[in-house]
């Protein structure tokens, strides 16, 4: 289909006002138009779509969806917008940004799901070590790239996220990070080339050594710099099977101590998945014990816990890989040699093997789960940071020990990652030190809640942030929200001169992901 839309205003100061036709059917007068090959919508249940996220705390129409063939419509929409004194652009994955990063009140939200089976070819670096890659469409889902990489040729990608029910270019535009970080550093570490379509409207193939300045802006660039349309991703021949375990701790120096030591070992010398979380110690179904164990016949025993136990408990999560040809025995062994040293209580570890590729998909039971009881429609009023070695141990005390104590009715994760995997030519500022922390706080809202549960929920987050500022403790919000240039300017720090020099660079008119509120559309 070819559609066009056409943007225009009255004077600087007057309201949009535009027309959208499609087969060439218009409305209004126009003052300027664009072809393109794909879809335009306008109004209806696709702009009440892009207009909400997963968040479910936001809620902005834009004036149209695009829904683009390939990287020209893209390019096409950018154009469009620039051609106007306020028209702004931002790419929709599968709408899981919370704080309505992906949004574009009164502008073009592009709709990359279109997109999604543009590209997918497995082919191998040059070089002696013949590295494999994919190349998939940004809008590709990670678990389908996941799924047909392990089916149709063994392989899968290095590093990945806990839920995979995001796309390639959301995820590259963040990070990426979940239990296998630690060894091959997040996605954005992951990656060799990247398709974009610039704020300037220009396609452009970027690497390490080609357009490398733009290729570097935009991994971790919150889309500020470009949308990511294809990208190559590195590939590892993909295991067979997991022994997934989870040990509890109730001491947090001792659990952290353990996972710090495992993630600082060779390859060999550790598990190939690291993560962990804390809970309430308690016998809340939501936020408690019955959250720790893998298996419906796996029962927590409290009575293992020693009477000095605190409000809550920490639990490290580990995973080893490996294959259908190796005897349980070797399996026991190597996971033996490993577990052997940690100090978790005895009596509380927790164990199950299952495929690759059923590890990998665990977080999607969860949702079905979610989506049966109404809590994946509620608010997601979550809470992503990094916080330095230097400082978690303050921040457990006040925050996890106190501030939410009770729980956040959802996981509570926390686990260490190293800085030297991850690369500081990207956009993605992390904290200092070489060992720092992920946290994530992920509350799911009951169906039956109301808004000033959620208002609460909100204003703890704000709490937590602030406590982090008022005492000096060296964090970076994941997934970042902020509503002032000076919060941004503290977030990005000694980077601030460098990411505005890149957004000159590459989107000097603001056109791109207005919903993140770093920047100001500029006429």
């Amino acid at each position: 289909m070819i559609a066009y839309i056409e943007p225009y205003f009255l004077d600087n100061d007057a309201e949009a006002a535009s027309a959208v036709t499609t087969a060439g059917k218009s409305t209004d007068g126009v003052s300027e138009s664009l072809n393109i090959q794909g879809e335009i919508v306008c109004g209806g249940d696709a702009t009440d779509m892009a207009g909400r996220d997963f968040g479910g705390m936001n809620c902005v129409k834009p004036l149209a969806v695009v829904r683009p063939v390939g990287p020209e419509d893209i390019a096409g929409a950018v154009k469009a917008a620039l051609r106007s004194d306020k028209l702004t652009v931002a790419a929709r994955g599968n709408g899981h940004s919370i704080n309505g990063q992906a949004m574009a009140e009164g502008g073009l939200v592009v709709d990359m799901s279109t997109t999604a089976e543009n590209h997918f070819e497995v082919g191998f670096l040059s070089g002696g070590d013949a590295t494999a890659f994919v190349d998939v469409s940004g809008g590709a889902l990670w678990e389908n790239v996941l799924k047909r990489c392990v089916s149709e040729y063994g392989l899968a990608p290095r590093s990945w996220t806990d839920y995979l029910g995001l796309t390639v270019g959301g995820t590259l535009s963040n990070a990426g990070v979940s239990g296998q970080a630690f060894r091959y550093g997040p996605q954005t570490s992951n990656v060799t080339e990247l398709d974009v379509v610039t704020g300037n409207g220009d396609v452009v193939t970027c690497s390490e050594i080609e357009n490398s300045e733009l290729f570097f802006s935009v991994l971790g660039g919150l889309g500020q710099f470009g949308i990511i349309t294809r990208a190559r991703v590195l590939l590892q021949p993909a295991p067979d099977m997991v022994r997934w375990i989870r040990v509890v701790y109730t001491e947090f120096d001792e659990f952290t101590q353990d996972a710090e030591w495992l993630v600082s070992q060779k390859n060999e010398s550790s598990f190939d998945y690291v993560e962990g979380f804390v809970f309430v110690n308690g016998d809340d179904p939501v936020n408690g014990w019955p959250t720790v164990p893998l298996h419906p016949d796996h029962e927590f025993d409290p009575t293992r816990l020693p009477q000095s136990s605190g409000s809550v408990l920490y639990c490290l999560e580990l995973g080893l890989h490996y294959r259908d040809s190796d005897s349980n025995s070797t399996v026991d062994k190597r996971v033996e040699r490993l577990i052997g040293r940690l100090r978790f209580t005895e009596g509380l570890r927790f164990e199950v093997d299952l495929s690759y590729v059923d590890f990998l998909l665990r977080v999607k039971r969860s949702e079905e789960i979610a989506k049966e009881i109404g809590t994946w429609e509620t608010p997601h009023p979550w809470l992503n940071l990094f916080v330095s070695k230097r400082d978690i141990g303050d921040f457990n005390r006040t925050v996890f020990k106190e501030l939410v104590k009770n729980g956040v009715n959802g996981p509570m994760l926390v686990y260490p990652l190293l800085r030297s995997r991850w690369d500081d030519r990207t956009s993605v500022v992390i904290p200092e030190g070489e060992i720092f922390y992920i946290v994530a706080l992920l509350r799911f809202v009951p169906p039956c809640a109301k808004g000033s549960s959620v208002d609460k929920m909100v204003a703890q987050n704000q709490e937590i942030v602030h406590w982090c500022v008022k005492n000096g403790i060296d964090f970076k919000l994941y997934l970042p929200h902020y509503k002032s240039q000076e919060e941004w300017i503290r977030h990005f720090g000694n980077q601030w001169s460098r990411f505005v020099d890149r957004k000159a660079m590459f989107d000097p008119m603001a056109i791109l992901s207005p919903g993140q509120k770093i920047f100001n559309r500029s006429p």
